[in-house]
């Protein structure tokens, strides 16, 4: 059980279900805030601060997959989990790709869901934990100035940094030492609507490599994790 009261909205209109829901999250020790159809989500979402977004996909007014993309226009890091009655791949991935962090079909094991839910408040709660870096950064040899997008290379050289390699350099510092998946970067740094390939993330971390690394052939800051996403390292 949770040592502090950590808040979810659930948004959910099968009446039984919901009922359901609540009581069992509530005897885990959650406190919930409940809504009926999309637009309640939203204006939920804009009045109070939730530590998750538990989402039913058939909602009256407005359905779930609009509400999480709405939500994640102001709210990138929230944890998403939808609940669908739909259960194809396609319906799981357009889920992911509108910005859920996780997609449970219907009918559900109720164990299950306690799980995720669990362990998206734990994510919730590490990024909460995050200290946000400064506006000059410094590791190594090299400087970023993120206000100013440039930075200063072990050499002394300055290099004009774009608005993505700025997105994603903070993104990757933000999150040192931690994986930070290929979705997540989509996510933040290229939006909802646009996917590169990886080998363009890829590129990102090859120029990186070029700008920060001493040996571009041996990183010790940008990493990439083979299947999963991208590490920077800092002892």
């Amino acid at each position: 059980m949770p040592d502090k009261k950590f808040s979810i909205l659930l948004v959910e209109d099968e009446e039984n279900l919901q009922e359901a829901l609540k009581l069992n999250l509530e005897l885990e020790g959650y406190e919930i805030t409940g809504a009926w159809d999309g637009a309640e989500a939203l204006q939920a979402v804009e009045k109070e601060y939730f530590d998750l977004i538990i989402l039913d996909v058939m909602l009256p007014e407005i359905d779930g997959i609009t509400v999480c993309e709405t939500i994640r226009l102001t709210n990138p890091d929230i944890p998403i989990l939808i609940l669908s009655a739909k259960n194809s791949s396609a319906d799981r991935v357009l889920g992911l790709k509108k910005g859920a962090d996780d997609y449970l079909t219907k009918p559900f094991n109720l164990e299950e869901l306690l799980i995720r839910v669990n362990n998206l408040i734990k994510k919730s709660e590490r990024l909460n934990s995050k200290e946000p870096i400064p506006d000059v950064y410094s590791f190594g040899k090299n400087k970023i100035d993120f206000k100013a997008s440039e930075a200063f290379t072990r050499t002394g050289e300055k290099v004009t940094l774009t608005k993505k390699e700025i997105m994603l350099l903070k993104l990757m510092i933000e999150n040192k030492n931690e994986v930070v998946t290929r979705e997540k970067i989509l996510q933040v740094v290229w939006g909802y609507n646009v996917y590169p390939t990886t080998r363009t993330i890829d590129n990102f971390i090859l120029n990186f490599r070029k700008y920060f690394e001493e040996d571009s052939r041996d990183p010790v800051y940008f990493h990439s994790v083979r299947g999963v996403g991208y590490k920077f390292t800092l002892a």
